[in-house]
C-alpha cells in the first residue's frame, strides 16, 4: 500500500516560517498538511488536503491527533476505530506496542493510522511495524529543507525478490493489442516492470531506456505487453494493463529488486505483432506475451535481451509466486492458469 505523507506546519509562531513548511511540502510531492485555523490562505499555494488545527485540537470530526502517553490514551485511540478518516498518534516511552495495537484495531476499518515521526530512522520503523506498517507519517521536524529527504524515502517501496527462471519457448502469435506504459519518471537500464500472463510469476521487463541506432530511446516508457496481462502495482496488487490508465500509480523494479513509485502520464493501446515467451522455474511454465520488437527487453542477471534474440535455455528475471490473485490481491488458494 502506497504511505501517505503529512506535514505538520503549525507549529512555528512566525508565519512565514509556517508558509515554508507548505512550499517545501508541496515542492517534495506532499498534498495534505495540518495548518493553524487562519492560515487558509496558505491553500493557495498549491493543491493540498488541510487539516486545520485550533488550540491544539483538530477542527472537525475527520481527524484525530492523539498523544499516547498513557493506557488510557491508547484505549481513547483504539474507540475510534471505523469513526475516524485518520487517527493521527505520538508515542513516548511505549512506541511501537502501541502502534501493533492501533494496527490490528484499525485492519479491515475505514480508519487509517498515521505516527508522528520527528526523525527519519523512527519513520521507517514506523512503516514497517507488523510488517504492514502504519497508513502514513506525519512529518514533525524543526526543518523544513529536510521534507524531501522524508519523501525520498518513501517513494522507495521496498524489495521484491526476483529469480532467474529458464526460457523453454519463443513462439509467434497473432496481432493483438498491447499497452505501452509512458511514465512521468525517467527510468534506467536494468529497470522497468513487472508483468506477466499469469499472476504467480510476473517478469521484469525493462524500459525502452537502452541507446541503439535505429531509433531514439525512451526512458520513461515501458513496452508493457498484452492488454490481458497482469502488472504489479504499489502494495503488492496487480491489475491488468487494460486498465492502466493516466494519473495512475505504477511499481518500477530494477534487477536488484529494488522499487519505486512512478504516475503514469499516458497508456498507448496499439494492434501490434505478439511473441508468446515461456519460462520455467523446474516446477511449472510460465508465459508472457510481449511486442515482436527488437525494443522490448527482459531483463537478466547482468544485462538485458531483446524478445527477438531470446532463445530456449536462457535466462530472465522474474517474481514467482504461489497462491492466486483476487481482485488483484494476493490470495492463498489453489488456482490454475494455463
Amino acid at each position: 500500500m502506497m504511505k501517505t505523507v503529512i506535514v505538520r506546519a503549525d507549529r512555528s509562531e512566525d508565519p512565514e516560517e509556517r508558509k515554508e513548511y507548505v512550499t517545501c511540502g508541496l515542492e517534495a510531492g506532499v498534498s495534505r498538511f495540518i495548518l493553524r485555523k487562519g492560515d487558509e490562505r496558505f491553500e493557495e499555494l498549491g493543491k493540498m488536503e488541510a487539516i486545520y488545527i485550533d488550540g491544539g485540537e483538530i477542527v472537525g470530526d475527520d481527524y484525530a491527533l492523539i498523544d499516547i502517553d498513557t493506557p488510557g490514551a491508547q484505549d481513547e485511540a483504539l474507540s475510534m476505530a471505523g469513526k475516524k478518516k485518520g487517527v493521527m498518534v505520538t508515542t513516548s516511552d511505549w512506541t511501537i506496542i502501541p502502534l501493533e495495537n492501533l494496527i490490528a484495531k484499525f485492519g479491515g476499518t475505514s480508519t487509517e493510522v498515521y505516527a508522528v515521526a520527528s526523525d527519519l530512522e523512527n519513520s521507517k520503523l514506523f512503516l514497517t511495524t507488523m510488517e504492514k506498517g502504519v497508513d502514513g507519517i506525519v512529518i514533525d521536524i524543526s526543518d523544513p529543507m529536510k521534507i524531501g529527504k522524508f519523501t525520498e524515502t518513501f517513494a522507495a517501496t521496498g524489495k521484491e525478490t526476483l529469480r532467474e527462471v529458464t526460457v523453454t519457448s519463443v513462439k509467434a502469435v497473432e496481432m493483438g493489442d498491447r499497452v505501452c506504459i509512458d511514465t512521468c519518471s525517467m527510468m534506467v537500464p536494468g529497470e522497468g516492470m513487472l508483468i506477466g500472463s499469469y499472476s504467480n510469476c510476473l517478469f521484469l521487463i525493462q524500459s525502452e531506456s537502452e541507446e541503439n541506432g535505429y531509433v531514439a530511446s525512451r526512458p520513461f516508457r515501458v513496452n508493457a505487453g498484452a492488454v490481458h496481462s497482469y502488472m504489479e502495482v504499489p502494495g503488492g496488487g496487480t491489475r491488468y494493463l487494460s486498465e492502466i490508465a493516466s494519473g495512475d500509480s505504477v511499481l518500477i523494479c530494477d534487477r536488484e529488486g529494488n522499487t519505486r513509485v512512478a504516475s503514469v502520464g499516458r497508456c498507448k493501446v496499439e494492434k501490434r505483432p505478439l511473441l508468446m515467451v515461456a519460462a520455467t522455474d523446474g516446477k511449472r511454465e510460465y508465459t508472457v506475451m510481449l511486442q515482436n520488437a527488437e525494443t522490448i527487453k527482459m531483463v537478466t542477471s547482468d544485462g538485458a535481451k531483446s524478445v527477438t534474440k531470446i532463445a530456449p535455455g536462457d535466462k530472465v528475471l522474474a517474481k514467482v509466486d504461489t497462491g492466486g490473485r483476487h481482485f488483484g490481491m494476493a490470495v492463498e488458494e489453489t488456482i490454475a492458469e494455463k
